[in-house]
């Protein structure tokens, strides 16, 4: 095993041990039951598939996150790579208190049956040795073939080997890192201002993402390269993550589905018990939910 990736697991197993309070013995708190907003009901789903987290970064949305996986339940967890970020870590080591509660959120979801599928991306590329191996009820894949409650066949895998620039100039990939880096500390900035303002969470960079013609081009190229190699392997659909942009597509005769990021636009993708497939924007969810409860809290208008 390398030596940095040695260091790694340890400051994050350690940091897993000690987050628990102190009270309590050492492996109580994964035994303990999932908490839960008893206001709040859960929202069932056969199948989840969420991925780029980036965790230990200060860019990824913890508590948004967090709070998405206290709200839900389902019968199997696809997490579709990047879920720790090798990458900022390698340079620095950031690992905040939510940070931790997002793993331990996971597992106890593993621990309490739901199925949890860890399928490690590039920025978590030093976990992919472990795949066809399982770690505290987490199975490790290189990829994952996802049956439909209807019978459709999803590979299911995080995206980055269709990606040119991670696959031939890697050390173009980690100068777009670094791009990328600080327009997510300009979002945080932006973020900031709205909520003293009393504003909800909105994304500039995958705003701006949107608005940028080249990055269109590049996600249509993306859509359509992993469509096709799935199609060559006899899948009717797709599922990936990487490029940070949720979307569910046909193109020919493959359904292109990928579940978003909890970096910019913190959405997942969901099955339902029928096998309906659709996108869950946890952002616009509590929005949605924070400006409802704003306005029932609001004074009614005596009338004149």
């Amino acid at each position: 095993m390398p030596v940095m990736t040695k260091k790694m697991l340890a400051r994050v197993a350690a940091l897993a041990r000690t987050s628990r309070p102190p009270e309590r013995p050492s492996a109580d708190w994964i035994a303990e039951p999932r908490h839960f907003d008893p206001r709040k009901p859960r929202l069932a789903y056969r199948t989840v598939f969420i991925s780029d987290f980036h965790l230990g970064t200060p860019g990824c949305n913890a508590e948004l996150l967090l709070d998405f996986l206290k709200s839900v339940e389902c019968e199997t967890l696809y997490l579709v790579g990047d879920i720790i970020d090798g990458w900022q870590l390698k340079k620095g080591f950031y690992w905040p208190a939510r940070h931790n509660d997002v793993v331990r959120a996971i597992l106890k979801m593993a621990k309490h049956g739901t199925r949890v599928v860890y399928i490690p991306g590039n920025h978590d590329e030093f976990l992919r040795g472990y795949t066809t191996l399982a770690f505290g009820g987490v199975e490790f894949a290189q990829e994952a073939i996802h049956v439909t409650a209807d019978g459709r066949r999803l590979l299911v895998l995080h995206g980055d080997e269709f990606d040119g620039v991670v696959l031939y100039a890697r050390w173009l990939a980690f100068l777009g890192d670094h791009a990328y880096t600080l327009l997510l500390k300009l979002n945080r900035l932006v973020n900031l201002g709205r909520k003293l303002l009393g504003l909800p969470y909105w994304s500039l960079s995958a705003h701006l993402k949107k608005k940028v013609k080249n990055a269109v081009s590049y996600i249509s190229g993306f859509e359509a390269a992993v469509a096709h190699s799935a199609a060559e392997r006899g899948a009717t659909g797709v599922v990936c993550g990487h490029i940070h942009s949720a979307a569910i597509e046909q193109i020919g005769t493959v359904t292109y589905y990928n579940d978003g990021d909890w970096v910019e636009s913190c959405t997942a993708l969901v099955e339902d018990y029928s096998g309906e497939m659709s996108i869950l924007n946890w952002a616009e969810r509590v929005r949605a939910e924070a400006m409802a409860a704003r306005r029932a809290a609001a004074p009614l208008a005596l009338p004149a």
